[in-house]
């Protein structure tokens, strides 16, 4: 509805399509200062909560920064929308809204090319694949373990959409030409990166709705009766972050390797994913004590087979 609406406006010429890619720094610093007062309101009003449900109850340590920081609540609500999921459809949606103003300010400005197109299709089709298959964000880390605070609501804000974009900004100003053999390795990494991604997510959200359904044609192998050891989980005990690496890789390519500035995402996304690994290793041990440390076995890479 809001392409449709974006699409209205910009065929009776009441904004330009370049609009956001002209005003990208004030856009910037406008989500940057709304996410401000945001992380704030919540942590207010997390504080007030009296509830004792596992999405509503305040988790307060008394540390403002660390509070506010990390978030008091798991999945606050406002008039019965769950703001956890609202702000990553926003950062989402505002991520291809940019990157809709950058192709066409590529278009106007003649820089439009190989390189352009392959980086805005691959995210045009993840943005779109998250909102097709958005019901297994319910089995992530972000949904069932992050609490909402200043961190995710600037993640989904301001970091995913103007961060996820910083391709297409260098690509207005630096001209790539990709090789058909480069194209091609291009494309491939994104499709295994996807399947990676996609299958594994898809698979442990199967598993979590009926624990006996196949995984790969075959009866999964259950740790303890809780801890799928099956395809992707099967390979390493997070194949779910490396289909999301080699993903953040494959938008970064159509840039080529003279700048390291277009392969910020794809590295910064490696460190964090490390550190919320290792979080998450500290967290299952804790919770499944015994039945972890036996799947560990069973498992024994954390991201990249044979490697980590």
């Amino acid at each position: 509805m809001l392409l449709a609406l974006l699409g209205t406006g910009f065929y009776m010429k009441w904004m330009s399509p370049t609009v956001i890619a002209d005003k990208g720094v004030e856009l910037l610093s406008t989500t940057f200062m709304f996410s401000l007062f945001v992380s704030l309101v919540l942590y207010a009003a997390g504080l007030k909560s009296c509830s004792q449900s596992s999405s509503l109850k305040a988790h307060a340590t008394g540390n403002f920064i660390h509070d506010w920081w990390f978030g008091v609540q798991l999945n606050p609500h406002f008039m019965g929308i769950d703001l956890k999921f609202f702000y990553v459809r926003a950062g989402m949606m505002g991520w291809l809204l940019i990157n809709l103003s950058l192709l066409a300010k590529s278009y106007v400005t003649g820089t439009a090319n190989l390189s352009v197109i392959l980086y805005h299709l691959f995210c045009a089709l993840y943005i779109t694949d998250y909102f097709f298959f958005e019901e297994l964000m319910t089995s992530t880390w972000d949904i069932i373990a992050e609490r909402l605070g200043f961190m995710l609501v600037f993640g989904d804000l301001v970091f995913i959409p103007f961060t996820f974009s910083i391709q297409g900004w260098w690509l207005l100003k630096n001209k790539v030409e990709l090789t058909k053999v480069a194209a091609i390795a291009n494309f491939l990494t994104f499709i295994i990166g996807y399947l990676v991604f996609r299958g594994a997510n898809k698979q442990k959200h199967v598993f979590k709705k009926n624990p006996k359904a196949q995984i790969w044609g075959k009866p999964p192998k259950v740790i303890g009766g809780k801890l799928l050891a099956s395809g992707y989980w099967g390979i390493a005990r997070h194949c779910n972050y490396l289909g999301d690496l080699l993903l953040a890789l494959s938008f970064s390519l159509p840039c080529g390797a003279s700048s390291v500035i277009p392969y910020f995402y794809p590295i910064y996304l490696l460190i964090l994913l490390i550190w919320r690994e290792r979080r998450d290793e500290a967290r299952c041990s804790q919770k499944y004590k015994e039945v972890w440390a036996e799947y560990c076995k069973m498992v024994p890479w954390r991201i990249l087979p044979f490697v980590y």
